[in-house]
């Protein structure tokens, strides 16, 4: 049976809290209550960043468990709300000085416990999300791992759905920006641009996309750089969308797209592009992986792997945990994928056959292409809820405020890594500089 506590003394117990905590955080940052009462979290805020809440329920349940888990699955069912600015403002909202945090451990623990005990018992009609990858999320035990079950979870969500924050060319990785003002698009161009340089690709060569996407890259690369291109792809609906997209340029002679996983496609190419591909595979199947690369490629044959990484770990026991963010990202997100130091790469590419010749971060520039993927979704709420629904439109514009946040802290990294086909000794046909690398196509 529970302790009886009026609803005065959990909203006066939730007011005491919030304005204990403001001083010390002092952010443009503002909490309104379910009375319809505002608290400001900051003596200069203005009100127009507001957490709303839903009830005492939604207090009660993060005192009884205080995860990550309990905040996300608040935040998709609706019970708490971020009015007035799309999730990348309020992550800036949300940063305070160190100094500020040293202050909040002067709180009264006393006070916080005493204060804590109206909600201890309060619940809120809350049920579990129901977006969430229902099987083995992790996928570290290859026996049960089922990448394509992986591929269009995520994938098959709806083409018009990530046309709603992608951009014209339906890019789903990293831009490259020139100039950090630069718009998406231009950044997306400049992406593929560069790719095809770094490839080195030349008329008439044969060049394989492994993760295709919606067949930007390999339609590009024909049109601008005269490749006979082929993508590979385990979702229908990128599948579809760039089959449809190659027939609308007219590239049917020069590009070709299927379903099929990479490790059973047969061929050999001149050039191999990676692109998001190995955050899906899982560390365990790297060997496999960069063999079957190195297997479709020619001697001397050039290759990109473009991925998100992980800084690196201090000891094994360390590597294999899983943070809470991460677990999100596995259970509502991306299941399946796994984050390496980019060093476990180019061992990797080292151990099967290949010769490193190039590794060039492009954390920060994740950090502006998310940023721009998060205010375009935002953008597109209404639209959004209308196709996937709120739990998981507010799913996916937290993963991508918090990539964006992420990338930007420095704790998730990206790489693209050049590598050529090392089948025996001798030169390995690079150029002497990287002017390639930078000069128009």
């Amino acid at each position: 049976m529970g302790i009886p506590f009026s609803s005065k003394s959990q909203l006066d117990s939730i007011v005491e809290i919030l304005q204990s905590v403001a001083g010390p955080l002092d952010m443009n940052v503002s909490v309104k209550l379910w009375d319809g009462r505002v608290v400001p979290l900051g003596k200069n805020a203005d009100g127009k960043l507001t957490i709303s809440i839903s009830g005492p329920g939604v207090i009660g349940s993060l005192v009884r468990r205080p995860t990550l888990e309990t905040l996300v699955r608040l935040y998709a069912t609706g019970h708490i709300a971020f009015d007035g600015g799309d999730l990348i403002e309020f992550t800036h909202a949300f940063r305070t000085e160190r100094s500020n945090r040293r202050e909040l451990k002067k709180i009264s623990k006393t006070m916080l416990v005493k204060r804590t005990l109206p909600f201890l018992f309060a619940k809120t009609n809350v049920a579990d999300v129901q977006h969430g990858f229902k099987d083995d999320a992790i996928g570290r035990n290859e026996s049960k791992r089922n990448n394509t079950d992986y591929i269009q979870f995520h994938y098959d969500v709806g083409n018009d759905f990530y046309k709603l924050f992608l951009g014209e060319e339906m890019q789903y990785t990293c831009g490259y920006f020139t100039d950090w003002s630069n718009s998406l698009d231009q950044a997306q161009h400049d992406k593929l641009d560069m790719i095809c340089r770094k490839l080195q690709l030349q008329p008439g060569e044969k060049m394989l996309d492994i993760g295709c996407g919606w067949g930007g890259l390999i339609c590009h690369a024909a049109q601008n750089f005269g490749v006979k291109a082929h993508g590979v792809t385990l979702s229908q609906e990128q599948h579809d969308f760039a089959q449809a997209k190659i027939q609308r340029l007219g590239l049917q002679d020069q590009v070709s797209v299927e379903i099929c996983d990479y490790a059973d496609h047969q061929g050999t190419y001149d050039k191999i592009s990676s692109i998001g591909m190995s955050e899906h595979i899982g560390a365990a199947n790297y060997p496999r992986y960069f063999q079957k690369i190195n297997s479709m490629l020619r001697d001397r044959g050039v290759m990109l792997n473009h991925a998100i990484a992980r800084r690196a770990k201090s000891s094994k026991r360390a590597a294999k945990r899983i943070r809470p963010e991460r677990q999100f990202i596995l259970k509502y997100i991306f299941p399946g994928s796994e984050l390496t130091p980019v060093g476990q790469t180019t061992d990797c590419l080292e151990n099967t056959g290949f010769e490193v010749h190039d590794v060039e971060s492009w954390r920060e520039h994740y950090a502006h292409t998310t940023r721009f993927w998060c205010q375009n979704l935002s953008a597109n709420r209404d639209q959004a809820i209308e196709m996937v629904g709120l739990e998981r439109y507010n799913l996916w514009v937290a993963y991508l405020a918090g990539a964006s946040a992420g990338f930007t802290a420095g704790s998730i990294k990206l790489y693209q890594v050049v590598a050529t086909k090392r089948a025996g000794k001798g030169l390995s046909g690079m150029p002497p500089t990287r002017e390639h690398m930078y000069r128009a196509a």
